[in-house]
C-alpha cells in the first residue's frame, strides 16, 4: 500500500510538472501585404474636399509591432469622366491627404498606388444618398421588447438599384455596428432599419439607456462594395457559430496589374455619407 501511495504521488508529480513545460506552437504566417485603406466619404453639406487614404503593411496576428504605417508611396486619385487628377501629399505617418478633391455623384474614380517597384490600382463610381426622413426610438420593434432600439428612416429612390451601408457606434463601445441594405425588396419605399444592444461583459457593452448617444451614418454604396462588406458581416458576426461555414479569406478590389499575386489588402471605395447622432430620451 505504501508503494502504491508512493508510485501515485511521484506520477502526480510528473503530471504537474509537465504542466509547467511551455508549448511553442508554429503559426504560418503570410507574407507581407500593403494595406490600403481609401474611403473617400463625400458628407452630405459640405464639399468633400478634404480626403484621406491610409497606407499600412499586413503584420502577424501575434506581432507586437505597433507602427506598419507606410510613407514614400505615390498616390493618385483620377476622375475617368472628367479627367481630372488628385495628387494625395505624404504626410510621412501612413496617412496621405488632399484638401481639393472634387466628389461628382456618378462619376468614375481609378486609384494608383505605387509602392516599392508594385504599381496597384482600383476603379469604383462615387454614390449618392437619400436624406434620413426620421429618427426614433421604441421598446417594441426589435428582437427584445424590454431593450431600447433606435429606428431610421430613408426614402429609396425608384427604378434604380441602390446598396446601403449603416454604422452605428456609442462612445465607449470597442466597435461599432454595421449593416448592409439592399433595395431589392423595397424598391421605390421608406425603408426603415433598427439597432439595439444587449449587455455584453465581453466587449463592455450595455443596452441603451435615457441619456445615450448614438452616433449613425448612412452611405450610398456601389453594387461590388456592398457584396464585399455582406461577405465581411457575415463572417464576422458569425463567428463563434458551430453551424458557420468556416471563414475564407475575402480579397477588396485593390489589384496588381503587373504582379497579381501581389495584390493588396484593403478596399477603395467612394460614397456619400449622412452623417448625425441620436439622443435616448
Amino acid at each position: 500500500m505504501k508503494n502504491y501511495i508512493k508510485g501515485l504521488l511521484i506520477f502526480t508529480g510528473i503530471v504537474f510538472a509537465s504542466c509547467e513545460d511551455v508549448i511553442d506552437v508554429d503559426v504560418n504566417n503570410d507574407e507581407e501585404r500593403l494595406v490600403i485603406e481609401a474611403s473617400l466619404d463625400w458628407e452630405k453639406g459640405t464639399a468633400g474636399n478634404a480626403q484621406t487614404i491610409k497606407l499600412s503593411m499586413s503584420s502577424p496576428y501575434f506581432s507586437t509591432e505597433e507602427d506598419t504605417s507606410v510613407s514614400g508611396a505615390t498616390v493618385t486619385v483620377t476622375n475617368t469622366n472628367s479627367g481630372a487628377i488628385f495628387n494625395f501629399v505624404d504626410e510621412n505617418d501612413g496617412n496621405y491627404t488632399i484638401d481639393n478633391f472634387v466628389p461628382v455623384i456618378g462619376d468614375t474614380y481609378h486609384l494608383d498606388v505605387s509602392y516599392n517597384g508594385e504599381n496597384y490600382e482600383a476603379t469604383e463610381t462615387l454614390m449618392s444618398v437619400s436624406d434620413i426622413n426620421s429618427i426614433t426610438q421604441s421598446i417594441e420593434g426589435g428582437f427584445d421588447d424590454e431593450l431600447l432600439e433606435v429606428n431610421v428612416y430613408f426614402d429609396d429612390p425608384e427604378d434604380e438599384e441602390n446598396y446601403y451601408l449603416i454604422r452605428y457606434y456609442e462612445e465607449g463601445d470597442l466597435f461599432p455596428y454595421f449593416e448592409d441594405i439592399s433595395d431589392e425588396f423595397v424598391n421605390g419605399n421608406e425603408i426603415h432599419d433598427f439597432f439595439e444592444k444587449d449587455d455584453d461583459e465581453d466587449n463592455g457593452e450595455a443596452a441603451f439607456q435615457p441619456g445615450d448617444v448614438v452616433d449613425i451614418e448612412l452611405y450610398g454604396i456601389s453594387e461590388q462594395y456592398y457584396n464585399y462588406m455582406r461577405l465581411l458581416i457575415e463572417q464576422y458576426y458569425s463567428g463563434g457559430d458551430p453551424f458557420s461555414s468556416n471563414s475564407a479569406l475575402i480579397r477588396g478590389n485593390c489589384i496588381n496589374p503587373t504582379n497579381p499575386e501581389q495584390y493588396a489588402f484593403g478596399y477603395f471605395r467612394l460614397t456619400q455619407v449622412n452623417v448625425t447622432s441620436y439622443t435616448f430620451e
